[in-house]
């Protein structure tokens, strides 16, 4: 019995306005009545839009007909754009890039959290918009994403491939000839790594079989040069492991840490799991203003190194240290922001649920000769009360920089009681920063607001905002 043809539901004339989560365009309806999220629109362009998925009169979809083309579009530079799912707003100026997510902040804050901000300080932008980031990740698999037109020139759907996953589909992976994320060598060692696998006929992963033998690679680039990579196989191999990573070694003598790890679980992320060093020392080095950063394989650190240093001179501005603050770093990683600011104040506490980043904080303090941090491992929800308050004193300066997920009710809660003087929150998420910014108003003003573009080409956003304590 065949099935019922359904009629696709077409919104018309949609005019876009601007920009929402994971960089569609919003837009509406002339009369205005109908809301709509669209792919690869971008703000001032007026479109048919195909719905796949609504409810009510709010609606996700595709543009199929464009009767005007916004003035802030622009040819993207490279040639993956639309099919490997990062740099999504590769088609828009950057300056209007960078205005509409400033646009994004104030609604967040303005809206969601429903708070009045004093000040609202312009973003800062980022100099680098290509070639910014200093980790990517990269899978190897034996189905390659193809295209229509792939397709019809006879191209297999199962075809060995080292790149970026398709989004929406999970064993697709998408060769990439030239990535303008990460500075070189990344690209060339990337190629290679695929050029050496197959001379030495090595199986690729299969993600919806779950077998291979070649699973992912990690690359990390400092600015110091330094470089750091990980191999991930599924199982022991020896010989073919030690071949692989022979010719890597050779070919790249200048990488300062191959190391490797043999992952049979059923995902590939590293954390948690056995990274053995094959060449080189276990780490790289990261300067961040006067603080020289130890980073391993599993070590968060903030991915655009220039721009990392803008956002923490921004809470630097917003904190303004006299030297006497006793500093309490919620969320604290490596230790990044709290190294960061401890020579500016006489202490600094951190708390990290991560036990390894934790290590990595007080490596990294150690190394530095900063004697005035000290770093907790745990749930901040748990560990942040009353009693650890009174060993460590009051904070005269609380920095929060949570997941984006943002803060837990009881840290909030928590915050409320410990009444610290300033409270500088910086998030990654806009909307769950407004969300608890509102929380935190019955005791708490919104100073000032500043965001920093930590990814070009990308909807995420970095904000960072400072409360007083009202009085």
């Amino acid at each position: 019995m065949s099935r019922k043809y359904k009629k696709p539901t077409i919104w018309e004339s949609i005019k876009i306005h601007g920009l929402a989560d994971k960089g569609k365009g919003v837009g509406r309806s002339e009369d205005g009545t109908k809301i709509a999220f669209v792919e690869k629109t971008a703000p001032g362009d007026v479109v048919d839009v195909r719905i796949q998925k609504k409810k009510n009169d709010v609606g996700e979809g595709v543009a199929v007909h464009f009767h005007e083309l916004s003035k802030d579009r622009v040819n993207p530079f490279c040639e993956h754009f639309g099919i490997c799912g990062g740099c999504k707003l590769q088609h828009i100026d950057y300056q209007a890039q960078i205005k509409h997510k400033d646009q994004i902040v104030y609604d967040a804050l303005t809206r969601i959290g429903k708070v009045k901000v004093g000040e609202f300080l312009p973003i800062l932008g980022a100099e680098d918009t290509q070639y910014y980031r200093n980790k990517l990740e990269f899978a190897f698999s034996n189905r390659r994403w193809i295209t229509d037109e792939m397709m019809q020139a006879g191209a297999p759907k199962e075809h060995n491939v080292l790149g970026f996953h398709r989004p929406g589909s999970f064993d697709k992976i998408v060769h990439i000839d030239h990535c303008f994320l990460m500075r070189d060598p990344m690209n060339e060692l990337r190629l290679y790594m695929h050029e050496v696998a197959t001379e030495q006929n090595l199986e690729y992963f299969d993600m919806k079989l779950g077998k291979g033998y070649l699973r992912n690679v990690m690359i990390r680039i400092s600015t110091l040069g330094q470089i750091l990579v990980v191999v991930q196989f599924f199982y022991e191999d020896e010989s073919k492991r030690k071949a692989f990573l022979d010719a890597i070694k050779t070919r790249f003598p200048d990488i300062t840490s191959l190391q490797y790890c043999l992952n049979g679980s059923g995902n590939d992320s590293l954390y948690g799991k056995q990274i053995d060093v094959y060449y080189g020392k276990g780490y790289i080095e990261e300067d961040l203003g006067d603080v020289r950063f130890r980073i391993g394989p599993q070590s968060f650190f903030q991915t655009s190194t220039k721009q990392a240093v803008n956002l923490f001179d921004t809470v630097v501005e917003f904190a303004d240290f006299k030297g006497t603050e006793n500093v309490y770093d919620l969320y604290t990683g490596v230790g990044s922001i709290g190294l960061y600011v401890a020579k500016k104040c006489k202490q600094v506490v951190g708390i990290e649920e991560i036990e390894d980043a934790i290590k990595d904080a007080k490596e990294n303090a150690s190394r530095n000769d900063i004697s005035n941090a000290v770093f907790y491992a745990g749930d901040v929800k748990n560990i942040l009360t009353n009693e650890f308050a009174e060993k460590h004193g009051k904070p005269d300066i609380l920095i929060t920089d949570p997941p984006r997920a943002g803060m837990h009710e009881q840290v909030v809660e928590m915050l409320l009681k410990l009444a610290a003087p300033r409270i500088v929150y910086v998030s990654c998420n806009p909307a769950t920063q407004g969300r608890d910014l509102q929380l935190l108003s019955t005791k708490y003003d919104v100073v000032k607001s500043r965001a920093v573009d930590m990814f070009p080409y990308t909807h995420h956003i970095e904000n960072v905002v400072l409360l007083q304590l009202r009085k």
